[in-house]
């Protein structure tokens, strides 16, 4: 049985429940980050602090070769969720979701790495016109041809995703493309958590995988204006527009357009993968309105 596990991207969302899962299950855990600091504290949407819960902590930059220097080596498996925080705007998705992963990955042929589990999207084929959603599966290729046993895990959403949805419910009024039937659901880290580490020691190379509860967008946004207390006020607009506003943005700022293209991209097809887990996002919405927090974009390195 494989023992010894590399947590690529463990400072984030999914990365902190994954290293805490793999923990739990008697691996010895080596959790790669860019600032150990980090660790120390409790996410902003309630994730562990996994400093003193993990075995072994490699401050690394995975764009900085001379950085990862035998982060592979006695390990089994290695599992990344890293990716490219929103907020960054020095790098790129390219950058990071894919070469940089794609750094990590040689790393791990080289040390005779058994398997190597990865956090992709959920329908990716359906957003190929997304720079991000290109950039993870240029990853998945690449891991795909490497000879190495792997599994990808294809999420439809976070319970830290959802956190924004509160923000905007605060403010008393919520615009959405679409009619807002489209489905989706959710997955809190720690069910998502035991879906990874279940496949990381499975067969499956493909896992798609969604929370307990279906919503539909609509029903979703009325959760959160309900958690903050409010009457839901949400205009709906029709696709066309966010289609017709697209090529204007193309034009003028090609990477917010890109980040509105995966929004229009989502708002066209239904998100309902198959159901894991056990934790609610009411509950989550409850406890994260009680505290009055507004979470910061959560990065997955």
């Amino acid at each position: 049985m494989m023992k010894n596990v590399l947590v690529v991207g463990a400072g984030g969302y999914v990365g902190r429940y994954v290293a805490c899962e793999f923990k739990k299950r008697g691996y010895r855990v080596r959790a790669m980050v860019r600032d150990s600091e980090v660790l120390k504290r409790e996410g902003p949407s309630h994730q562990p602090a996994i400093h003193d819960v993990v075995d072994e902590i490699w401050t690394g930059d995975a764009t900085r070769p001379e950085t990862l220097n035998g982060i592979c080596d006695g390990i089994d498996l290695v599992f990344s969720s890293m990716g490219l925080s929103r907020s960054d705007s020095t790098l790129s998705f390219e950058d990071i979701d894919h070469l940089a992963n794609r750094r990590i990955l040689e790393l791990a042929r080289q040390a005779g790495v058994k398997k190597f589990e990865y956090v992709s999207v959920f329908r990716a084929e359906l957003m190929m016109g997304s720079d991000v959603v290109r950039a993870h599966e240029a990853f998945v290729k690449d891991l795909e041809a490497s000879g190495l046993d792997y599994t990808i895990i294809r999420p439809n959403a976070y319970f830290s995703d959802m956190a924004q949805f509160l923000n905007i419910a605060r403010k008393g009024l919520m615009f959405w493309l679409g009619d807002g039937d489209n489905k989706m659901n959710p997955i809190h880290g720690a069910d998502l958590a035991v879906v990874c580490v279940d496949a990381a020691e499975g067969k499956a190379n493909s896992v798609d995988v969604g929370g307990p509860d279906m919503f539909t967008f609509r029903s979703l946004f009325e959760l959160a204006f309900e958690a903050v207390g409010k009457e839901p006020q949400i205009i709906f607009l029709p696709l066309w527009l966010g289609e017709a506003a697209l090529w204007t943005l193309r034009l003028f700022n090609p990477k917010l357009a890109d980040a509105a293209s995966f929004f229009v991209d989502v708002n066209k097809m239904e998100n309902d993968a198959p159901a894991y887990g056990s934790h609610r996002l009411r509950d989550f919405f409850r406890e994260m309105a009680a505290e009055g927090g507004q979470p910061a974009h959560q990065s997955k390195q």
